[in-house]
């Protein structure tokens, strides 16, 4: 009988010790978020769909087989992208005439996926080589 109490109390103990523990390593820290933090987060999530829902087009799905890149890597380096490469590509949609977006928004993921397999970010095209 006093092998389980002292079983009990030994893992109460632990189980103390352990919760204690958890609390002081991963303190936690609140703020207040400003609007203005709030909307540019829902707009560079709604330019970062706006790239996705760009990739469903079937002229540029051609293009980006024709380039030997699947939507699937193509959506995967556009949620890699950060805010201001993000912002950077949809501004240079905006510039471009109508019709004309499709090849300028290949030409630019293409020079992107070349770029970050070049770092070795990436691995897509087998005829660059990373460092």
């Amino acid at each position: 009988m006093n092998d389980k109490m002292t079983l009990k109390q030994v893992l109460g103990l632990l189980c103390a010790v352990l919760l204690a523990a958890a609390t002081v390593a991963a303190p936690l820290q609140a703020s207040m978020i400003g609007t203005g933090s709030m909307i540019e987060l829902e707009h560079a999530q709604a330019e970062r769909e706006r790239l996705v829902a760009m990739l469903e087009r079937k002229d540029v799905q051609q293009q980006l087989q024709a380039m030997g890149v699947t939507e699937a890597d193509a959506a995967a380096r556009i949620t890699r992208m950060t805010d201001a490469e993000v912002r950077m590509l949809n501004e240079r949609l905006d510039e471009m005439p109508a019709g004309a977006g499709a090849l300028g928004v290949l030409v630019f993921l293409f020079l992107v996926f070349v770029i970050t397999d070049a770092l070795g970010v990436t691995d897509i095209f087998p005829f660059v080589h990373s460092r």
